[in-house]
């Protein structure tokens, strides 16, 4: 009776984690797009750098030229003064989020940032891309 009662609590405690972590795609890559905004704010190279793919990250060597690179090529989202999230696309049930987000710039320019998100194989996302347009108005992704 015992093994059994614990062979039930073992497989519902698998089912509610496996359930966890599936979670929203979109919810999930808005989220690390916002901690890496967050990071850029603070100068943050390492937070920034880490919440890059792979792919991305392997174009760069590290964490400082990673922060220069952001600064030179895509500086309103480097110092965002307001973002707002705009219309996802999943690809392949989650495996790739596209999301627009518009951003307010300093200099008071409104910019269009469409960022592809990649799923990783521990379940996270990771920025893959992101491609800026001046004129923050959505075109549809």
């Amino acid at each position: 009776m015992f093994r059994r009662f614990a062979c039930i609590a073992l497989c519902l405690g698998l089912a509610t984690l496996s359930a966890a972590q599936a979670g929203d795609p979109v919810a999930d890559a808005r989220k690390v797009i916002s901690e890496q905004i967050s990071a850029f704010l603070a100068d943050d190279s390492e937070a920034a750098y880490a919440l890059a793919s792979p792919g991305m990250r392997g174009g760069v060597p590290d964490e400082k030229e990673f922060l220069d690179m952001v600064r030179e090529r895509y500086a309103p989202v480097y110092r965002a003064t307001k973002y707002a999230f705009g219309r996802s696309k999943l690809v392949g049930g989650g495996e790739l989020v596209l999301q627009e987000v518009m951003i307010g710039a300093r200099e008071g320019a409104d910019w269009l940032a469409i960022y592809e998100m990649r799923l990783m194989d521990d379940g996270s996302y990771k920025v893959n891309g992101v491609r800026i347009l001046r004129d923050g108005t959505s075109r549809g992704i």
